[in-house]
């Protein structure tokens, strides 16, 4: 080849050029046959594209090789494309969940049989393994796993549910309140004093919770809280907003929980 193009500059030009054809990343995946969080990976530069998948591309964005190489090929496509107006333009997916609350409380007691006798899980550290179950779920499987809505604080993700939930537990009697010491301070701690219910739980739905208490269950809060803080989702949200979910599929190592395709490292 003439010029060899690095994997960040392939990202570029197809993210450049899926725009002035007005698709989005979900409308250019399904049309290439390709998962979406996988021409996410393509486009940020951090996943190779094989010969059948290259084609796929050029078929659907309308280019050839020579055209692709080319040193001046997003000058002259972003010149000849021709004014998409904003109107016209198809909106990205956008992740709107909706509360199960009842299955929102039911993780919660699950996590509480799981971890409520164990010094380091009070209610921050119940926010944080909430949000990893709910967003590590839908990173793999592209669907909501509670649908909570989780806000960013400054000492970490909190989901805007849990309040309610939680004094509803109260009431019902499915949970007790307590205060204790850790560490000098004060500790707000929930011990269950009702079952889970998860008959009604899927089997990559309950493995998703497993491996989140295994993973993180035993970690002091110090290291789950720099944990979260150095999650993408947490990191690109502006404080006091909504962590959107579609941000789970812009994590990296060692955050990230679905395995793409393996990068390929040769160059077009």
């Amino acid at each position: 080849m003439e010029r060899e193009l690095t994997q960040k500059q392939i990202g570029e030009r197809i993210a450049a050029l899926r725009k002035t054809k007005g698709l989005t990343q979900e409308n250019l995946a399904k049309t290439i046959q390709l998962s979406r969080p996988s021409l996410v990976q393509i486009e940020l530069g951090r996943r190779g594209i094989d010969l059948l998948e290259f084609y796929r591309l050029s078929l659907a964005l309308e280019f050839s090789l020579d055209d692709f190489i080319s040193p001046n090929f997003l000058a002259n496509k972003l010149a000849g494309a021709t004014a998409v107006s904003k109107a016209e333009l198809p909106e990205e997916r956008i992740s709107t969940p909706v509360l199960d609350l009842s299955k929102f409380k039911n993780i919660l007691l699950y996590i509480l049989e799981r971890c409520a006798g164990k010094p380091n899980v009070g209610e921050t550290f119940l926010y944080k393994l909430l949000y990893f179950c709910d967003f590590n779920y839908y990173e793999l499987y592209e669907e909501h796993l509670t649908g909570a809505t989780y806000r960013k604080h400054p000492y970490g993700p909190v989901p805007e549910c849990f309040e309610m939930t939680i004094n509803k537990m109260l009431e019902d009697k499915q949970v007790q309140r307590i205060k204790t010491e850790y560490y000098n301070k004060i500790q707000i701690r929930y011990i269950p004093l009702a079952k889970a219910d998860i008959t009604g739980f899927k089997a990559v739905e309950k493995e998703v919770i497993d491996n989140v208490i295994a993973q993180m269950g035993d970690w002091s809060l110090m290291t789950l809280s720099d944990y979260s803080h150095s999650d993408k989702p947490w990191k690109a949200t502006e404080p006091n907003n909504n962590i959107d979910y579609e941000l789970a599929f812009y994590r990296r190592a060692p955050h990230s929980v679905r395995k793409y395709e393996e990068d390929d490292q040769s160059e077009i």
